[in-house]
C-alpha cells in the first residue's frame, strides 16, 4: 500500500518491521504466545 502510494521500498519494509516490532513487544509485556489463528 505504502509503495502504491508513491513511498519508496525501504521506507515501506522499515513500516512492516517496525509494525511487527510493535506486536512482538505487545506480546513479551502481556506473555501471549503466537498463535496464528489471531492474525
Amino acid at each position: 500500500r505504502l509503495v502504491a502510494a508513491g513511498k519508496p521500498k525501504k521506507v515501506a519494509i522499515i513500516a512492516c518491521i517496525r509494525k511487527l516490532i510493535v506486536i512482538i513487544n505487545s506480546m513479551v509485556r502481556d506473555g501471549v504466545m503466537w498463535d496464528p489463528k489471531m492474525v
